[in-house]
């Protein structure tokens, strides 16, 4: 498996590929909801692949000088239940403490808290927030300068 910041078009690519797949194939989200206003040239994308194809994804953006957010973390079906998420979110931390942010967020679905929890992510409030299609809530993460 590799890991790859994708700061290359046919890099982020790679990402747009696992959406579609794991997002508007299997949840049936439609392009329009599943691609919006961040995901333009601001954006990072994270990319994992195994042998060459991309297989788990997710982007972030800042929200302020000391924030970004990170969103649509996607892992393809075949592909989950092997800690690829949790690789993909910690090359985007690493990348993010590169960058100088303090504050990662998260709106995680409610499905999802727990992993974030194992992540180091705490809740903001418990007010629920919709997503598209899903509910979810706000997590943060203050980043560590060790």
């Amino acid at each position: 498996m590799e890991v790859l910041r994708a700061t290359e078009e046919w890099q982020r690519a790679g990402a747009y590929s696992v959406r579609i797949e794991g997002m508007n194939r299997q949840h049936h989200i439609s392009l329009r909801d599943e691609f919006d206003e961040h995901d333009c040239d601001g954006t990072k994308y994270i990319v994992m692949l195994d042998d060459g194809y991309p297989v788990a994804t997710c982007r972030f953006y800042e929200v302020d000088e000391a924030s970004v957010i990170i969103g649509r973390l996607v892992v393809l079906p075949d592909y989950r239940d092997h800690h690829l998420g949790s690789r993909v979110i910690n090359e985007a931390e690493a990348w993010i403490k590169e960058l100088g942010y303090k504050t990662v967020l998260i709106d995680s679905r409610l499905e999802t808290i727990g992993f974030y929890e194992k992540l180091g992510f705490e809740h903001v409030d418990d007010t629920i927030i919709r997503s598209g299609t899903f509910d979810c809530v706000r997590m943060k993460k203050t980043v560590k300068l060790s």
